[in-house]
């Protein structure tokens, strides 16, 4: 009896303080959650409802069999690793070294954490561009810093270079960019590059650019990659995603690219966050692009296409939009339908009364415009649910 009241006692003297205290469950998981209630159609969280393709699948499978199911590398298996470099250099003419400037990681979301991590500390600031993906601020968060937001200019989401100059002080040590962007769809422009550059290539900045939507970037653009500069190859973090390129958001790999000076100190940091990514996907990774190079030079096409489906079905709608420029994100403006209702409501409203399911847009920002009324599509699905979700929103 002694014991149980002391082990009661000892419990009830401990005291739990969250580091994120205002964090709760995420939009994402909240609006899958309803499209499952109620059988709606979901568009909201961005993953694709269609396969992977049958190759990768069947390398995934011959992996395992062939009993690759141990540690990998830390860094990353090299091949694979190899086969970066390679894209880099076709694409953006960037010469990489695999072994000392790529790492990959189990998912992109660790790979921007460990990336804070590393170079960011208490009491500095980070440039944030709103609206943002939800890891961004909460990694700056836990190590103390502050992260400063600065709302991207709606309707098209461009950036007030202007108001980046006034945020920039000696406290600033990281500007976080996200092109092509989730959830806007918008992507930088060289000369989005070169504002920057002017801004920081003088101060002790680095750059974390989150690119996982590099190949989705549609209308003949193209990306451009910080790496692809000379005043910031030095100074930044690229992160991407082979679940994004390759259909396989559930495989959770990414990679992180930087200079071997900051990859040393990404590694530092990496290594106790996640020792290394899974052995086999990274195996059927790097197969699948040897073998079907083809995929990547088709995927911009692939997902342009589904984008205009999407799009063409709206047409006579009362949503208002810009076509996206990238990612496989669509936002529609609402405000000719239901101005009343701020967006949140209104995805709330179009699942109960409507069937289908999107993103509110404001949950992305810090805070959100008062006039912001947009939701988020994605369109990442089957042709015939575009065909379904056109139908469905022209009839609002």
């Amino acid at each position: 009896m002694f014991k149980v009241l002391l082990r009661l006692l000892i419990h009830a003297m401990i005291e739990i303080h969250s580091k994120l205290p205002s964090q709760g469950v995420t939009i994402f998981s909240v609006m899958s959650a309803l499209a499952q209630k109620l059988n709606a159609l979901n568009l909201s969280q961005g993953f694709p409802d269609f396969p992977a393709p049958a190759a990768l699948l069947e390398a995934l499978s011959q992996a395992t069999l062939n009993g690759h199911n141990q540690y990998a590398s830390g860094d990353g298996l090299f091949n694979l690793r190899a086969l970066l470099a390679q894209q880099f250099l076709k694409r953006d003419h960037i010469q990489l070294d695999p072994l000392q400037e790529i790492t990959v990681t189990p998912g992109a979301t660790i790979g921007i954490f460990s990336a804070i991590q590393a170079t960011v500390h208490a009491g500095d600031e980070v440039i944030i561009f709103d609206p943002s993906y939800d890891s961004y601020a909460p990694s700056v968060q836990l190590v103390g810093a502050k992260a400063i937001h600065i709302p991207l200019q709606v309707p098209h989401f461009h950036v007030d270079w202007d108001l980046v100059k006034q945020a920039i002080n000696e406290k600033t040590r990281m500007v976080i960019v996200n092109t092509p962007h989730n959830p806007t769809g918008s992507s930088w422009s060289k000369q989005d590059w070169y504002n920057l550059i002017d801004l920081i290539q003088d101060k002790n900045i680095i750059v974390l650019s989150d690119e996982v939507y590099e190949h989705l970037i549609y209308d003949g653009q193209q990306h451009y990659s910080a790496l692809s500069f000379p005043e910031l190859r030095h100074r930044s973090f690229v992160v991407g995603s082979f679940g994004k390129t390759f259909h396989v958001t559930g495989w959770k790999t990414g990679y992180c690219i930087a200079a071997p000076e900051l990859m040393t100190v990404f590694r530092q940091i990496y290594q106790f966050a996640n020792f290394c990514g899974v052995t086999p996907i990274q195996i059927a990774l790097a197969q699948f692009m040897q073998e079907h190079p083809e995929h990547i030079d088709e995927l911009a096409n692939f997902y342009q296409n589904k984008r205009d489906l999407f799009n063409q079905g709206i047409q006579k709608s009362r949503f208002l939009f810009t076509p996206s420029q990238g990612t496989y994100f669509q936002n529609l403006d609402y405000s000719q339908i239901k101005p009343e209702l701020n967006d949140v409501d209104m995805c709330q409203y179009l699942a109960e009364q409507h069937g289908i399911v999107a993103i509110p847009v404001s949950v992305f920002y810090q805070k959100p415009p008062s006039n912001l009324k947009m939701i988020r599509f994605c369109f990442a699905k089957k042709d015939e649910t575009l065909i379904q979700a056109g139908k469905i929103l022209s009839q609002i």
